[in-house]
C-alpha cells in the first residue's frame, strides 16, 4: 500500500535525525548539512525544508528524546498514578543521559557551545528546560486533582530532576564511572519517586 504524504514527511524526518546523531557523533558540530543530506539520502534543501538550521535539526533530535523521558507523564491514567509515572520519567532520564551515545553528544554541545551559542541554546531549551516544564506541568496538574500539595511546582521540578540526575551525569561527562547498571537505575528511580511523594502528600 502506498504510504501517505505525512507517513512519508514523518519517514524523512526520522531518517535526517537518524543521519544526523551518526554524522554529528562522527564529524562533531563541524559536520555539515550536506553531510547529513548524503547520509539521509535526501537533499539539502528538503532538511532545510524540515529544519531551517543546524540549530533547528539539533532542537529537533533533543526534542525526540525528551518525548521518550517524559511520555510516562503523559500516558492515560498517569495523573492517577503520581509515583509510578514519576518512576518512570526518572527512569527513562537516567537511562538517556548516561546512555554512551548521549554522552558523546553531550560532550560535543559542551565543546561546540563557545562557537555555535545558537546550538546550546537549542540543546538547553529543548532538553533538560523543556523537560522540567512538562514534569512542572504534571506536578501542577497532580496538585489541583488533590493528589499532591506543591506549592511551587517549577521549584519542585528542579528538586526531582536535581534528585534523580545527582552527580551521575557529570561523573559519566568525566568518564570517572563506569555508568549505572539497569538494577541501579531502576533502584534510584524508585527511590527517589518515593521520597519525593512523601515530601509532598497530601
Amino acid at each position: 500500500m502506498p504510504r501517505l504524504a505525512g507517513q512519508i514527511d514523518l519517514a524523512k524526518g526520522e531518517a535526517i535525525l537518524d543521519a544526523a546523531i551518526a554524522v554529528l557523533g562522527e564529524r562533531g558540530l563541524s559536520a555539515s548539512m550536506e553531510e547529513v543530506a548524503r547520509r539521509a539520502g535526501v537533499s539539502k534543501q528538503t532538511i532545510y525544508n524540515h529544519y531551517g538550521s543546524k540549530a533547528e535539526l539539533i532542537r529537533a533530535l533533543v526534542d525526540r528524546r525528551v518525548a521518550d523521558i517524559t511520555a510516562s507523564l503523559e500516558t492515560p491514567g498517569a495523573d492517577e498514578h503520581p509515583e509510578e509515572a514519576l518512576a518512570g520519567f526518572a527512569r527513562t532520564m537516567l537511562q538517556a543521559i548516561v546512555s554512551p551515545r548521549a554522552t558523546a553528544m553531550m560532550r560535543l554541545y559542551i565543546q561546540g557551545a563557545a562557537d555555535a551559542p545558537d546550538v546550546a541554546r537549542a540543546v538547553f531549551e529543548a532538553g533538560p528546560k523543556a523537560s522540567r516544564l512538562r514534569l512542572a506541568a504534571f506536578l501542577a496538574k497532580e496538585t489541583a486533582d488533590g493528589r499532591l500539595a506543591v506549592d511551587d511546582a517549577a521549584m519542585a521540578a528542579e528538586f526531582f530532576g536535581g534528585m534523580v540526575v545527582g552527580t551521575y551525569q557529570l561523573a559519566d561527562l568525566l568518564g570517572v564511572d563506569r555508568g549505572l547498571t539497569e538494577n541501579q537505575i531502576d533502584d534510584i528511580a524508585a527511590k527517589a519517586a518515593h521520597r519525593f511523594m512523601r515530601a509532598y502528600s497530601v
